[in-house]
């Protein structure tokens, strides 16, 4: 086994303990480490919901760490408990601490129910929103990222779908007043830059949508994109950022451009996660562009209905491991 130090060091925040969250970072991490000798993963989370297979090999246990927090209150998979609002707060600060003092390369974060940390008196938005808070920066990026297999949609080799959003978690009567020039130049900016310094393509090749139906249809249906989205493009251009836009929402995600295109750019959650989610079918990987730490994690959420029974599906979450381990090896690349 390779030294310590020279390991890729990933962390996982287990999310919400009635959830899945637990399950599938356990599975995922024995697969994901299987596959990658080169790598320790350090589990948060309640030991209780977080056993080890008593037949794991030597090999595998010295780079399989769990760090134990207490629960609030015992965990029933399937029933949400407020009290354990705090437990799930303290998995994501630890391991945000950790990346950010550099004990970790990278982390991956399980599903959490924004509600029970809401009823429990935390405001909470969201993993991207917490993100921007506790690392201190004013604009972060939220983009979807899966691998399509060679002959779907007609690709003729396998392509890297990413769908980044301009907003994220908002009402959709608050996107129109949430966009900006500077908020678009910034999107664009942030995904280029972290497409080029973390995923190590050197020169992008971005989309970018409209808000409105046939993209505002030259004022007719609106005028976000004469307005606020087509100068903020066009200055990203200028800067020699390669995008282009503003495209129809409903035609922007074909086939010969998916073939092409490194990141399209939608306006709100649901213009970009719809088509995304549609084809990726539960094996899409979250990444969190513009800060100073690597963070993934999976694209679906807690699925309370199944927490527990030992049928719920690790993909996504080995995708996101295997997001972060990437990136973090870019990184170490680059320097």
């Amino acid at each position: 086994m390779q030294q310590a130090a020279h390991l890729v060091n990933l962390v996982v925040s287990t999310g919400e303990p009635a959830g899945i969250g637990p399950e599938v970072s356990l599975a995922a991490s024995l697969e994901f480490l299987r596959k990658h000798s080169d790598a320790q993963v350090t589990l948060l989370g309640n030991d209780h919901l977080l056993g080890l297979p008593k037949n794991l090999s030597p090999e595998l246990s010295s780079r399989l760490h769990i760090q134990s927090l207490a629960l609030g209150v015992p965990s029933v998979p399937g029933i949400l408990d407020s009290n354990n609002s705090h437990y799930v707060v303290s998995l994501l600060n630890q391991a945000i601490d950790g990346c950010l003092q550099g004990r970790f390369d990278a982390m991956v974060t399980a599903p959490l129910q924004k509600s029970i940390i809401n009823d429990a008196g935390t405001p909470f938005t969201g993993h991207t929103e917490y993100l921007v808070q506790r690392c201190k920066v004013s604009h972060v990026v939220m983009m979807l990222c899966a691998s399509l297999p060679s002959g779907f949609l007609g690709l003729k080799a396998p392509r890297d779908l990413r769908v980044a959003l301009a907003t994220t978690h908002l009402p959709l009567k608050s996107v129109p007043q949430a966009l900006s020039y500077d908020l678009i130049l910034e999107t664009i900016q942030i995904v280029n830059q972290d497409l080029q310094k973390k995923f190590g393509i050197a020169k992008p090749l971005i989309r970018v949508a409209g808000l409105n139906p046939h993209a505002g249809e030259s004022g007719y249906l609106g005028r976000e994109e004469i307005e606020i989205i087509s100068p903020a493009i066009e200055a990203a251009k200028k800067l020699g950022i390669h995008v282009s836009g503003p495209y129809p929402g409903d035609t922007m995600f074909d086939p010969a451009s998916v073939a092409q295109v490194d990141a399209f750019i939608a306006m709100y959650h649901d213009q970009g996660l719809a088509p995304f989610k549609f084809v990726t079918f539960g094996n899409g990987v979250n990444v969190t562009l513009g800060l100073p730490i690597i963070r993934t994690s999976v694209d679906h959420g807690t699925a309370l209905d199944i927490a527990g029974k030992g049928i719920a599906d690790s993909g996504s979450m080995l995708e996101a491991l295997c997001l972060a381990y990437e990136l973090a090896l870019n990184q170490r690349r680059q320097g």
